[in-house]
């Protein structure tokens, strides 16, 4: 993953971690964060029963959650200090059941806005070195001023 985005805060891989850390489900999920660069993050989660659907796949819900996420710390590396993320906008398209060791979403900026940032996903199912795409999303997040 490539970024040719310049952070408008040098500390932007700390405040991704800090607001990463803050994240219920993203522990519950135990998921990590494998990278973070300018525009672009990617977030395992490692299988666990306790994640999965009726058929023992991850559950869909997992998927997008966690793309989801890639996606809007990748928005968040690009934002100024002071600004925090959310999503407005998002639509996924799960393209197989997602089987393996583990899930790895990556999430990039797309177009980098004053108010909204379009980012792009893809969620893969990991297993024995082996990756196959499961899923892919087209999000807008928009930066919103922390409250003083």
């Amino acid at each position: 993953m490539s970024s040719a985005f310049e952070p408008r805060d040098p500390d932007y891989e700390q405040r991704v971690r800090e607001s990463f850390a803050r994240q219920g489900l993203m522990a519950t999920f135990a998921a990590e964060l494998r990278s973070i660069k300018p525009g672009a993050v990617e977030i395992e989660v490692p299988f666990s029963p306790g994640l999965t659907q009726q058929d023992e796949f991850f559950h869909a819900g997992v998927g997008i959650a966690i793309l989801d996420s890639a996606c809007g710390y990748s928005a968040f590396t690009l934002m100024a200090p002071g600004m925090r993320v959310l999503t407005v906008e998002l639509k996924v398209n799960l393209l197989a059941p997602a089987v393996g060791d583990y899930l790895q979403a990556r999430g990039e900026v797309v177009r980098p806005g004053r108010n909204l940032t379009v980012c792009r996903g893809d969620a893969y199912a990991v297993s024995g070195g082996e990756s196959k795409q499961v899923a892919t999303i087209l999000t807008t997040m928009i930066g919103v001023a922390e409250a003083s």
